[in-house]
């Protein structure tokens, strides 16, 4: 349906550095270093309250960091606003829902195509020859996607029509509309049942298939492990381990930080 997006296997195609937030005395993020690898699926995990969500907010421009830099391909972006970030090809879901209830499904998609789409509203109000164009082409886009995350009878519902699982790929596929570069997923699967937590995790190879690269946050471990190739593990918003699947099984820290010490 997408032609894959070309990027350099291997280099870094998202760098932290150093990045902090603070809320009046609370570091929410302290210090965090780490790459993300063009066309990686790459975990970030932790407890909750580990500060993962406020690294995405960083990353996606929601927030600014009190402290160091975050680049995107070569290129800072910790002091761009959100919609600069979008539109050079960084797209992300939340973890609460946020949809447009009353749109279609379908509408909810082709808003997700705002960076994509570049007909003046002149152009629309007279319906000019490249507006339809562009029209044909997000109504295309919008079907295609939606038979891709399992909606397609869907198409004209109303998101609120939608069940939880529903809503939670949709967002997925709003997240694709515009064809990114880097995709953030916080907690995909959250509330899925595990039939539908299988559909999602090849959903997300699907999507690091493509060429694309994948920052994932999510509570459920068995999924992380099967679909991850490497993995930072925040805790109290400082980074405590990093590696593949493996080695962050083994990790004593890690341990101690889902598990809790003896003590």
């Amino acid at each position: 349906m997408t032609a894959p997006v070309s990027s350099p296997s291997g280099r870094p195609v998202l760098t932290l550095a150093g990045v902090a937030r603070t809320f009046g005395g609370v570091r929410a993020v302290d210090g965090v270093t780490f790459d993300v690898r063009a066309g990686a699926i790459h975990g970030l995990i932790g407890p909750n309250g580990a500060g993962k969500t406020t690294a995405l907010n960083l990353i996606s421009g929601l927030m600014r960091p009190t402290s160091g830099t975050i680049s995107f391909n070569d290129t800072r972006i910790d002091r761009l606003p959100a919609y600069r970030i979008a539109a050079m090809g960084v797209r992300r879901t939340y973890q609460n829902i946020r949809l447009f209830p009353q749109m279609s499904a379908r509408e909810n998609l082709i808003v997700g195509m705002h960076t994509i789409t570049h007909a003046p509203l002149w152009q629309r109000l007279i319906y000019t020859r490249s507006a339809h164009r562009e029209e044909s082409m997000a109504r295309d886009r919008s079907a295609a996607l939606l038979e891709r995350v399992g909606l397609g009878r869907r198409i004209d519902q109303q998101a609120r029509n939608l069940s939880y699982g529903e809503q939670r790929r949709l967002e997925i596929a709003r997240a694709l509309a515009s064809d990114p570069r880097l995709i953030l997923l916080d907690e995909p699967t959250a509330g899925m049942n595990p039939a539908e937590g299988d559909e999602i995790a090849a959903l997300i190879r699907s999507i690091a298939a493509e060429g694309r690269t994948v920052l994932l946050v999510e509570h459920n471990m068995a999924l992380v492990m099967s679909v991850c190739e490497r993995i930072t593990v925040l805790d109290f918003g400082r980074v405590i381990a990093e590696g593949a699947p493996a080695e962050i099984a083994a990790d004593a820290a890690v341990i101690t930080a889902y598990l809790g010490s003896e003590e």
